[in-house]
């Protein structure tokens, strides 16, 4: 009971101290402080709406900024794609331009027009012997049997002369060289038209090339365009003769490539066996800090030797010798107290590998290396296999063949017609070229001897068709008919055929110069041929310019 009436009163005295009319002053302060508090409110109102104003306006800019950048990029995008479109249709006329012009020119090329309004003379083979007097079977034979047979015995006579007097001349090079540092030379052998029998034109020059070696216990490792590696189209047909030791492996010893402890050593390579220094390398005639046999220092050396060996010897002989032309290293002249001269060429060559195929730096009197990449490029020369390839099929041909006739007759109708207008971009060389490739395309009884006047007119025309289609190719490069009994190396047979008439692709002023001298020729053959054959005047057997193998 006492619990209870505690609690009624705690009740009502709570409540009349909480009656709003026991306190009038501090409820009448409500009212004012409401209204600072909704002002307040109001400007934190207005000023969120700002700030909302303010960062809608951030977010549009932004949203403006990106659709900039955008369309920007778009633009970007739409210039590359149209950049690269007006690229390639740019890149596209290029090309077909290039080719409506080479196509215009081969085409002007083919229908080259006389002055004098002849009809064409290159558009259809055959065609350039419209209206040429080619003379017949008779006059031809008069004309080889009064020109061209009387040379024979010449020939003989200098060859014998010219061959002893160079083997003397080895034989006291080898003498001046020292065995252990200098190059050893060998024999020398006789190659070109005068070794086959087809040479007309005087004066006559025996060609003779020397193979040589390093001393030991070095060797040559020869390199070709064909050999596996990349050459560039200008370097198809040379290569490259790196001097190594004997006994160094062309992969190289795991010497080279580890490095190997100091109380550890090469059972292969000791330390008397290390590679020369540079200065060493080149007293072996290698090109300035390589290993790579130099055609100028071979050069320079072999007319050093060549003369220290002439002044061993001099006394024996009653004529002098001399350098006929200092840009080739054996180009050499006897002269005789009488007045007369003989000329020879005595050219160092590097056999490749085991064959009878050589890296030759100089050809004296011909344009087939006139221009070397550098000076460690050699070519290649195939005489010796031409030289053998003509005699075994020789043997297979009728009595008296008339395919050396027919290479005679050529070349001394070019040549007379180059010392009339000029010299021109055919060599002898592409002569004999045209008659291989006829040696070994017709039956062996096309070419006895009452068929002179139609294999010179094969010859002929031959050419023609090589000269309109700026194309002759090597004889053996690429050739997989090559008789099995030459021996020739398989891979020159599977190389790409080379193209010795590219220079005519690349130089058209050569190009035209070499096709009016042909056409010349044509014209100018009855003429020629008949003027020798009634009579040979000595005056024209003289001041001869000379020829290429």
């Amino acid at each position: 009971m006492p619990v209870g009436i505690f609690r009624v009163c705690l009740v009502v005295i709570t409540a009349i101290v909480n009656h709003p009319l026991l306190f009038p002053k501090e409820n009448g302060t409500v009212p004012e402080n409401a209204e600072e508090i909704i002002q307040k409110m109001k400007e934190r109102e207005e000023s969120l709406r700002l700030e909302q104003l303010r960062l809608e306006q951030e977010i549009a800019d932004q949203e403006a900024t990106q659709k900039a950048l955008e369309k920007a990029a778009e633009v970007v995008e739409e210039s590359k794609e149209e950049k690269v479109r007006w690229d390639m249709w740019t890149a596209l006329s290029m090309v077909i331009f290039l080719l409506i012009e080479l196509w215009r020119q081969d085409f002007q090329e083919g229908n080259w027009q006389d002055t004098g309004g002849e009809e064409d003379d290159m558009a259809v083979l055959g065609k350039a012997f419209k209206g040429v007097a080619f003379p017949d079977k008779a006059v031809l034979a008069s004309f080889y049997e009064k020109r061209i047979l009387g040379t024979t015995g010449d020939m003989a006579r200098m060859r014998e002369m010219v061959e002893g007097f160079a083997d003397d001349l080895l034989e006291a090079l080898r003498s001046v060289c020292n065995r252990d540092a200098d190059m050893e030379v060998e024999d020398c052998m006789g190659v070109g038209s005068m070794y086959e029998n087809w040479r007309v034109r005087k004066p006559f020059v025996c060609d003779l090339i020397v193979p040589f070696a390093p001393p030991e216990p070095y060797r040559f490792q020869s390199q070709t365009w064909c050999s596996g590696n990349s050459f560039p189209p200008d370097e198809q047909g040379y290569g490259t003769i790196k001097v190594c030791r004997a006994d160094e492996d062309v992969t190289g010893c795991i010497c080279d490539k580890t490095k190997l402890g100091e109380d550890m050593l090469c059972l292969l390579h000791s330390q008397a066996n290390i590679t020369r220094p540079s200065s060493e390398m080149e007293d072996l005639l290698c090109f300035k800090n390589t290993q790579y046999l130099d055609a100028d220092q071979v050069m320079k050396w072999f007319q050093i030797a060549v003369t220290k060996a002439w002044n061993r010897i001099s006394h024996k002989y009653e004529f002098d010798l001399s350098f006929s032309l200092l840009d080739s290293p054996g180009a050499l002249k006897i002269k005789f107290r009488s007045g007369k001269s003989i000329a020879f060429n005595l050219t160092p060559v590097v056999q490749y590998e085991n064959s009878d195929v050589y890296f030759i730096s100089h050809f004296p009197q011909s344009s087939l290396a006139a221009d070397l990449p550098s000076s460690t490029h050699w070519f290649l020369t195939f005489a010796v296999y031409e030289r053998r390839f003509i005699q075994l099929v020789s043997k297979t041909l009728p009595a008296n063949p008339c395919h050396v006739s027919c290479l005679q007759i050529l070349s001394f109708l070019h040549g007379k017609q180059c010392s009339l207008t000029g010299a021109s971009g055919l060599t002898n060389y592409h002569l004999k070229t045209v008659m291989l490739h006829l040696l070994q395309a017709r039956p062996s009884q096309d070419w006895a001897p009452e068929n002179l006047e139609a294999r010179l007119q094969d010859m002929l025309k031959f050419l023609e068709k090589c000269l309109h289609e700026k194309k002759l190719y090597h004889f053996f490069i690429g050739n997989g008919k090559v008789p099995a009994e030459l021996g020739f190396p398989i891979i020159f047979q599977r190389a790409e055929p080379l193209n010795l008439f590219r220079p005519f692709v690349l130089r058209r002023d050569v190009y035209r110069k070499t096709v009016d001298t042909f056409h010349e020729m044509l014209r100018n053959m009855s003429a020629l041929i008949n003027e020798y054959t009634v009579h040979i005047p000595l005056a024209h057997t003289n001041g001869i310019h000379k020829e290429s193998l």
